[in-house]
């Protein structure tokens, strides 16, 4: 294993050019393989978990969803703010920021985007609960696409651009992800659902999320510092994919008319449905069956 972390790491070393030193050593950031491994575990699970459910009954969850999301919520809300505070403490220019210029600022930027990059791990659990509860329909390819590809898109980031201008997309994600991860929490408490109302707007208000972050790197593309170009050219591509696959989904889930003729008024955001009510009937009739 250790000659191939070394084999890998001059791979890169070559391609991306030498890594910050200031993350060297950091828990999961110093060779690649245990982010590869996890997200190959992951879509394993993606694949089996559903066939291992197949003939099973789904299990609620309600309890530990409760505290799952109030977790991330915290998590996220931790992470806005440290996140702006680093930002107005290091005087970082909204255009264009290097990596480098912020003095104490750029360090603080640096440990919250490696929390930030954990939690993209942490929310693996997202699609688990999903086959735990077996509604395998929420297990779409924005979903996987979005779970999987930001794990190692943040394992990049934090080697070799850690902090600057790659504070911002986060930033605004931490702050979606408090509006997101609430609402989560609240829906698996069946008195509150009838009061949840923004779920729409959550999938709205990521799609702003993705133009904006296109906008602010698109300013470092033309009004160019020291952040390197190649991070974002590959931003903005990736964030062209997401408004894809978002507004396909919004499209698919909003402006459909078999969707709002539903009676169960069902909470999707970003591929996940409240559907506690539909889990809990599906399992009285099944046990009226066995009766």
């Amino acid at each position: 294993m250790e000659i191939l972390d070394k084999t890998i790491n001059s791979y890169f070393d070559v391609w991306l050019g030498p890594r910050d030193p200031r993350v060297k050593g950091w828990l999961l950031l110093e060779n690649y393989t245990p982010t590869f491994i996890f997200s190959a575990l992951y879509l394993l699970i993606v694949w089996l978990g559903p066939k291992y459910m197949q003939n099973k009954q789904p299990f609620s969850c309600r309890g530990i969803l409760v505290v799952y999301n109030l977790g991330l919520t915290l998590l996220s809300l931790y992470m806005f703010y440290e996140l702006v505070t680093g930002v107005w403490e290091g005087g970082y220019n909204f255009f264009c920021q290097d990596t480098h210029s912020g003095g104490e600022a750029d360090m603080k930027i640096i440990r919250v985007l490696w929390w930030y990059y954990f939690s993209k791990l942490i929310e693996f659990m997202d699609t688990f609960f999903f086959i735990l509860r077996k509604n395998n329909h929420q297990i779409t390819v924005l979903h996987v696409y979005h779970h999987a590809t930001m794990l190692n898109i943040w394992w990049f980031v934090m080697n070799w651009v850690p902090c600057g201008h790659s504070y911002f997309g986060a930033t605004l994600n931490s702050f979606i992800h408090v509006l997101m991860y609430s609402y989560y929490g609240l829906s698996a408490v069946p008195a509150m659902r009838p009061y949840l109302w923004w779920k729409k707007y959550i999938t709205q208000g990521q799609l702003t999320q993705f133009v904006l972050t296109i906008f602010q790197t698109s300013c470092g593309v033309v009004w160019p510092c020291a952040f390197p170009q190649g991070w974002l050219y590959f931003q903005i591509s990736y964030m062209i994919s997401l408004i894809i696959l978002f507004t396909n989904f919004y499209i698919q889930t909003y402006n459909k008319k078999a969707s709002s003729r539903r009676k169960d008024s069902t909470a999707t955001v970003n591929g996940y449905t409240n559907s506690f009510s539909s889990l809990e009937n599906n399992v009285k009739q099944r046990k009226q069956r066995k009766d």
